[in-house]
């Protein structure tokens, strides 16, 4: 039976594309932490104090610390 022909393969080199290296900001790391500590925080004094405390904003004093909490967590989407 006949042999086919071979084709000549040409050395092919894989195409490297150089990405730079991405790093975090030196801040997001110790700011996501520390709103995560700030949040629940911020919740555990409001009902400690009866809503007195931190802010006089009665109920709004629980949103303000479950957007500190979602901030920190956006924030962490972040990370590298």
């Amino acid at each position: 039976m006949p042999e086919s022909k071979k084709r000549p393969t040409a050395h092919k080199v894989p195409r490297t594309v150089a990405k730079p290296p991405s790093t975090n900001p030196r801040w997001l790391v110790p700011t996501a932490v520390s709103l995560l500590i700030l949040g629940p925080l911020w919740i555990v004094i409001h009902y400690v104090s009866r809503g007195d405390f931190p802010l006089p904003l009665g109920p709004w004093n629980l949103g303000v610390g479950f957007v500190f909490l979602a901030a920190g967590m956006v924030l962490l989407t972040r990370w590298k």
